[in-house]
């Protein structure tokens, strides 16, 4: 019997002591964050799945794990032999997590899930087709604490403070801005969960989250006061007393609960219910009046500020320095000694390590050589890798935590020569990205607009690709942030709308299954652009610095107007970047940006 299948027996007795008909365990944590703390990895333990999103469900006879097309291969590959099915998101066959629980339970059962880590819109979602069917939802069943003996307990790194001159707001001013928030939907109090919001708002960074430079807590602001709740130890005496001379008090992580159990009836509580669990909804009074709206600091902290971009600037132009010596390195060394997807991976944080204000990787890089490449979030594995040599395409998809500044990029380089078709591929994906740099839109647009501008290129090559165009990407924070969002699947709420200063992925790509995969991924800025009588206009700002590999390109594709937008980026690479290189990563830097 492997692992996973002894541990799934073990839910199974778990769910029948409790009464259990099903058993949901989602991929999150008492904050909803993309990526878990080891106590929060309970689907990966269960299912040995270890894709960041997806949705284990176990009943008595069955056992299936919900994923998105980014997952399926991997999830395929990882779930041989366990017994868990692989259930896969948006095909037309297959129902999602919700709907198949609703038709496969009955009237009478009961459906279980750890009410902690569960959102709230999900919860009603749940609530509302386990109704459907006549079961019920239990949401204070956390039977991983039953079987999972090892389990990890609360990080306990420590919580630093974010200071001047990469922090270029104060707390008091972040606090107060919030609080108009408040007042504007007749608040008095307001409770946030998620950990950027949190990180962002009290100028705090911590260690308790790969890749994301967060911490785990709670935080329950009034209109004069305010409290973080994080586990004792995190926070020593000179930073409480920082923190207490801008009115901010520190208590216990789990008293954060008995705070909201306490508010008064004459309290209008705040609360986004995208973003908090249900067991933190009904820790609370019912009775207590509340308003249902986004976080003030999800709006407020997505708008750089002009002094916040300047630092990014200077953020992106180390980064772009460290690959230029990384890319130096590789062509020098490719064909002379084994380098795998791997060594990638070694050798491209340990350039970023050497720039100054350099903290950590903002996510696990991705190295996929050719057919690796097709998956669009692969990541190898020592068990599981590639060697880079012979011909074809190699997506590196990295970037790395900086004081002043979170950066993520694809590049997709040449290995040996690569084919006509892989040509085409680059080209297309190349053009959907010159399209949405170049392009401008009215203040407010909801961003899922947008994303046409970057698919139209690739569509009419009669090419699609299943991942959003863009996503937001924080300052010293999480690389994946909200509100916006450049994907057509997404729904454009008035949340959604684009902002002066806010920055964003722009990342076309083509996929060929078992072949190769191309991405081209740089970040940009809304900028405002020009005011008219007929309203407000933005375009976008490149920020990142790194030559596109113009070897992969069929020129013939390119319109005039492109190849000059393509000279220009790269005349920019260069002038920002020459300053800061020398000896063979400068030379590569020429080389590489030079006019086609």
């Amino acid at each position: 019997m492997s692992s996973t299948d002894a541990r799934i027996a073990q839910l199974r007795q778990a769910m029948s002591r409790r009464g259990l008909s099903a058993y949901i365990v989602p991929s999150s944590d008492p904050h909803l964050s993309e990526y878990l703390p080891a106590r929060w990895q309970g689907r990966r333990w269960l299912s040995g799945f270890t894709g960041s999103v997806g949705t284990l469900v176990v009943t008595a006879d069955f056992a299936g794990l919900w994923v998105d097309s980014r997952y399926w291969v991997q999830a395929e590959a990882q779930l041989a032999g366990t017994g868990v099915q692989l259930m896969k998101i948006a095909v037309a066959t297959t129902p999602g997590h919700v709907d198949w629980l609703a038709a496969n339970t009955r009237a009478g059962e009961v459906i279980g899930v750890d009410g902690q880590v569960l959102g709230l819109a999900a919860f009603r979602a749940l609530s509302a087709a386990a109704a459907a069917s006549g079961a019920t939802l239990e949401i204070r069943a956390d039977l991983l604490d039953d079987i999972w003996t090892d389990r990890a307990g609360l990080p306990a790194a420590a919580i630093y403070e974010h200071v001047a001159p990469q922090a270029c707001v104060s707390r008091a001013d972040k606090l107060a801005l919030v609080r108009e928030g408040m007042q504007a939907h007749g608040a008095d109090v307001h409770f946030v969960s998620t950990l950027d919001d949190i990180a962002w708002l009290f100028n705090l960074r911590g260690a308790d989250v790969d890749y994301n430079p967060v911490f785990v807590g709670h935080a329950l602001i009034g209109l004069d006061h305010a409290t973080l709740f994080v586990a004792d130890g995190k926070i020593d005496e000179a930073l409480r007393a920082v923190l207490a001379a801008d009115g901010v008090q520190v208590a216990g992580y789990a008293q954060a609960a008995d705070a909201l159990a306490s508010l008064e009836l004459d309290q209008k509580l705040l609360i986004d219910p995208a973003r908090v669990t249900c067991g933190v909804f009904h820790a609370m009074d019912p009775a207590v009046p509340r308003v249902e709206a986004i976080n003030p600091s999800t709006l407020l902290k997505s708008r750089k500020t002009e002094a916040e971009l300047a630092n990014v600037r200077q953020a992106m132009a180390q980064d772009g320095a460290a690959l230029c010596e990384f890319f130096a390195w590789f062509e020098g060394a490719l064909g002379r000694e084994t380098i795998t997807e791997l060594t990638i991976d070694e050798q491209i944080t340990a350039a970023r390590a050497r720039r100054p204000d350099y903290v950590c990787p903002s996510f696990t890089t991705i190295a996929g050589f050719n057919a690796n490449g097709a998956m669009p979030h692969y990541r190898a594995t020592p068990q599981s890798h590639s060697v880079i040599e012979g011909d074809g395409l190699l997506l590196i998809d990295s970037g790395g935590q900086y004081l002043g500044g979170t950066t993520d990029i694809t590049r997709v380089v040449a290995v040996g020569t690569p084919n006509a078709d892989q040509k085409v591929d680059f080209t297309l994906v190349l053009k959907g990205m010159i399209a949405l740099s170049r392009a401008s839109f009215p203040r407010g647009t909801p961003s899922p607009m947008l994303d046409a501008i970057a698919r139209a290129p690739i569509w009419e090559g009669g090419a699609e690709y299943g991942h959003g165009t863009g996503h937001g990407v924080g300052y010293f924070l999480n690389v994946h942030e909200g509100p916006q969002v450049i994907s057509y699947r997404a729904a454009p709420g008035p949340h959604t709308a684009m902002e002066p200063g806010m920055i964003t992925s722009n990342e076309p790509g083509i996929y060929r299954p078992g072949r190769w995969g191309v991405r081209i991924e740089n970040l940009v800025a809304n900028r405002s652009w020009l005011t008219s009588e007929l309203g407000e206009f933005l375009c976008f700002e490149t920020l990142t610095l790194c030559p596109i590999d113009t070897r992969c390109i069929e020129p013939a594709l390119l319109r005039a107007d492109e190849i000059a937008w393509l000279n220009d980026y790269h005349k920019t690479v260069f002038e920002r970047l020459a300053p800061l290189v020398q000896g063979e990563a400068l030379a590569w830097l020429e080389r590489r940006t030079a006019a086609i």
